[in-house]
């Protein structure tokens, strides 16, 4: 005496729909953590510090840079990706595959992006949308960690 085979609707589980569309957004909309670590990079880090990731694709930005440069904080060049980019004579770039791993670990969505590091740890992010006005907020944080020295 044999069952007839019945087919049982296989339904997703609710959890599993819910982590996919977590993944599928959290994909498109990758940024950068406040207060995460940077990863593994060359330098020693000075403390309240700019990196800033860049790539050839960003186009002219020379008065990014002169802007960065006035706010008086040690710049950190990072040039991801494949194809090199100038920096302001005197800055020397970090390039190739660990520059891009770099980049990738920290989750930029868009170029230039411009982090506030404070002994390693990202205080403050702009990606792709760094204004005059966050000069201003660069040049009070490198006066109040000054002052608290």
């Amino acid at each position: 005496m044999s069952r007839p085979f019945t087919r049982l609707p296989i339904r997703p589980a609710p959890l599993t729909l819910l982590l996919l569309a977590l993944g599928a957004f959290g994909l498109a909309s990758a940024r950068v953590r406040l207060g995460e670590a940077l990863p593994p990079h060359p330098w020693k880090s000075s403390g309240r510090e700019l990196v800033v990731l860049y790539s050839h694709d960003c186009g002219d930005i020379g008065a990014l840079w002169g802007a960065l440069e006035s706010a008086g904080l040690p710049i950190r060049a990072v040039n991801p990706e494949e194809t090199p980019a100038p920096t302001p004579a005197g800055l020397m770039p970090w390039r190739g595959d660990a520059a891009t791993e770099f980049s990738r670990s920290l989750k930029v969505s868009a170029y230039p992006a411009v982090l506030l590091v404070q002994d390693g740890r990202v205080l403050n992010a702009w990606e792709g949308d760094f204004t005059a006005g966050n000069i201003e907020e660069l040049r009070g944080a490198n006066q109040n960690s000054q002052s608290s020295e």
